[in-house]
This record gives C-alpha cells, sequence and structure tokens, in this order.
C-alpha cells in the first residue's frame, strides 16, 4: 500500500480497530490518530445531527495538527425507535440493550466528513443502516455476549462476527456503514479530493 508522491497523506480520525480494518480494504497507505473531543449530545440534538457534528469535530480535531493531510472522521449511533444506545460498556447493560432489540428494527446513523487540511474543505454524509432482529431469549443473549463481549460496541454486537447470527435482515446501501465507516460514499469522496483508488 503505497502512496504517490503528489498524493496527500491520509489521516483516519479515529482510534477504533473496526474502522482500521475498514479503511485498509480500500488498500489506501495511511495513518491513524484519535481525536480529542467531547462527544456529548446536545439538547434537542437528532441522531443525524449529532453524528455529522461529530464526525466533522474529529476530522478537525486532527487537521489542527496536520494541516496538509485528507482527514477522515466518522460517528455512528444506534437508534431503537427514538432512543439512542450507545456503546454498553458492561455485560448487564448489553443484556438490557440486546433484550430491547428483541424482534425490532435499529437503526444505524453513521456521520462520516472528509476534510481537506490543504483547503479547509469538507464533505459530510449521513449514511442510514437498518438491522432487523431475531427473537431473542436470555439464553441466546448470554451465549452470544459471553463468546463475543461487544461491550464497546453501539447496540451491543458485532456484526462482522457472531453478532450476525441476531438478525432476520439487513435494509441499506452501504454494509460496511453498520460497522461504523461508509466505505461506498467515502471512496466517491476520496475521488473528489483527487485519490483514485482504481
Amino acid at each position: 500500500m503505497n502512496r504517490p508522491d503528489s498524493s496527500p497523506r491520509i489521516i483516519l480520525a479515529s482510534s477504533s480497530p473496526y474502522r482500521k480494518a475498514l479503511l485498509q480494504r480500500l488498500q489506501l497507505d495511511f495513518d491513524t490518530l484519535s481525536p480529542d473531543i467531547d462527544e456529548t449530545p446536545k439538547k434537542g440534538e437528532s441522531a443525524e445531527e449529532l453524528v455529522t457534528r461529530l464526525s466533522l469535530l474529529k476530522a478537525e480535531a486532527v487537521a489542527r495538527t496536520n494541516p496538509d493531510a485528507l482527514i477522515i472522521g466518522s460517528d455512528q449511533v444506534a437508534l431503537l425507535g427514538s432512543q439512542i444506545l450507545g456503546k454498553p460498556g458492561n455485560h448487564q447493560q448489553a443484556v438490557v440493550q440486546l433484550r430491547a432489540a428483541s424482534g425490532r428494527r435499529v437503526s444505524f446513523i453513521t456521520g462520516l466528513c472528509l476534510f481537506d487540511g490543504r483547503n479547509g474543505r469538507h464533505q459530510v454524509a449521513v449514511v442510514p443502516f437498518d438491522v432487523e432482529f431475531r427473537e431473542l431469549n436470555d439464553t441466546m443473549i448470554e451465549r452470544y455476549l459471553k463468546r463475543e463481549q461487544p461491550y464497546n460496541c453501539a447496540g451491543s454486537f458485532k456484526s462482522e462476527g457472531l453478532g450476525i447470527s441476531l438478525f432476520e435482515r439487513f435494509r441499506g446501501d452501504d454494509p460496511s456503514a453498520l460497522i461504523g465507516l461508509p466505505l461506498i460514499r467515502l471512496t466517491r469522496m476520496l475521488e473528489k479530493a483527487g485519490v483514485s483508488l482504481l
């Protein structure tokens, strides 16, 4: 994965191993830096507004110390009805989330930003992706959580792993959005910024 001399440095503004693994699929030479921002939602802020704001803030934070780079920022929330599901953080909260999601649809709203430090311009998109959960009983939930321990994942599952067994169906244009980095949209953004993948 080499970068031509004329191409800008690319930085993924994230410490997420899942986003890093996704971006590696594009066979780009890139670095990762963790942005230090306040991710607290604002009062009355919708899920779309939140992920748009945070993806841009993450990219801008990294751009401040890397002014000649293309910075990729992304943020995601899971919605069960109107309730935002965060990362559970522990087993007990993951059980609560999966019980609530059983037999229901969860919408994943992913904000994506490509910030061009060379000129200060940015492209921003919001990419939705829906997951319909199968009916889950407590035994299934416990077995899943003990095997995969998805406590740092919004919605309490890893769709790229055993979490796929929790679902009935997916609905959306870009399955990579579910993992947290919409590659189809990102590819178009990179091309618009002068980075050709093919």
